[in-house]
């Protein structure tokens, strides 16, 4: 309870906008990390190619760490109202998440519908037993991987997946070996629920998340080099156990996702009101409330103009890179204009209006 009112107290105002600040660097990022994908840039070297590699799981997972700040935020306003409103988006999130399935198989919205339904029932649950809910899941993939099939329905060499359309195939894919499974991927909501728990406008707090962020981040990579370079000549295939690449999503990979996105959300709360007062925030704000309608539009329009130009396939890192940052550049002027007459984004209006 006591912490319910400290976190009703926190001014909200600078809070939010430091966190639509986060959601739309988690964009940019995703975008660059699907364009690389679907334009075959995968490989190469050089700063640009070390720079998106870098993205690859750690945008997305900040991503649903700030969804669960934002649920985690939802509930402390109202519980019963939350877990009644969050299982309707968790539904609308599944319906438009599978129609996208059938144009980008990569797609995360049918996660998040699961992630929410999911995570809406674990927020009675104090911020002990939510890290033991984080950790719990980590183990259970991990004896998963073990124990199960993790290549069962793919074909790595096209990055289809089989089968996914039938029974068992869907709930494989879902729990255990698709791009984004909540066997461990809920973890990365759980964490911002616990976030939301903490007073994310007060300095202190933002410099914690941005400085144990770095150091998560660094302790991941290290710990992950070192048990390459000795797990390597003992057996490769035990060199995906200790990897940070996010499939398969091993416990270090999560850990390096966690660091990730304290170090984005931290710092994107210490920097707002400095980017406010040179009246930058207001030009990027307005795209980071609107994710949910351009994170489909990179997939219509963006991909749609990549594949009329005939550029999916056989492109560079640098090709990728710049049509990522081009699109993200007509995103951000889309969602500028349209937040002048609406107060939120076309597909969100129809969520909200929908789930109320």
């Amino acid at each position: 309870m006591e912490m319910m009112k400290q976190t009703q107290r926190l001014p909200m105002n600078k809070r939010l906008e430091g966190l639509d600040l986060a959601r739309f660097l988690a964009f940019v990022g995703m975008v660059i990390v699907n364009f690389k994908v679907v334009m075959g840039a995968e490989g190469g070297s050089g700063v640009i190619n070390l720079l998106t590699s870098a993205l690859e799981g750690r945008a997305a997972a900040t991503f649903v760490v700030l969804a669960g700040i934002g649920l985690g935020l939802a509930g402390l306003k109202g519980l019963d109202q939350t877990v009644s409103v969050t299982i309707k988006r968790a539904a609308f999130l599944l319906m438009i998440g599978l129609l996208n399935m059938t144009i980008f198989e990569a797609d995360i919205l049918h996660y998040y519908g699961f992630y929410f339904l999911f995570g809406v029932f674990l927020l009675p649950l104090g911020v002990r037993a939510l890290f033991g809910v984080l950790l719990g899941l980590n183990i259970a993939f991990m004896v998963m991987i073990l124990t199960l099939n993790y290549d069962a329905g793919w074909n790595w060499d096209d990055l289809t997946y089989t089968g996914f359309w039938t029974p068992t195939g869907f709930i494989r894919n879902l729990f255990f070996n698709g791009w984004h499974p909540v066997i461990p991927w809920l973890g990365f909501l759980v964490f911002g629920i616990i976030l939301s728990r903490v007073s994310l406008s007060e300095r202190a707090t933002q410099w914690r998340l941005v400085l144990g962020g770095v150091i998560a981040v660094v302790v991941a990579e290290g710990v992950s080099a070192w048990l390459v370079a000795s797990l390597g000549p003992i057996d490769p295939e035990l060199v995906l156990l200790a990897s940070t690449v996010p499939v398969p999503p091993m416990p270090l990979y999560t850990l390096a996702g966690l660091g990730a996105a304290c170090v984005v959300v931290g710092g994107c709360l210490l920097f707002s009101d400095s980017l406010k007062a040179v009246g930058v925030l207001h030009l990027l704000t307005p795209a980071g409330r609107q994710t949910l309608t351009l994170y489909i539009a990179h997939i219509l329009v963006g991909m749609g103009t990549l594949e009329a130009l005939g550029m999916l396939g056989a492109q560079t890192v640098a090709q990728a890179l710049g049509a990522s940052l081009l699109f993200c550049f007509a995103a951000t002027v889309f969602a500028l204009i349209w937040a002048r007459w609406f107060n939120r984004g076309p597909i969100e209006a129809i969520m909200r209006k929908v789930a109320g």
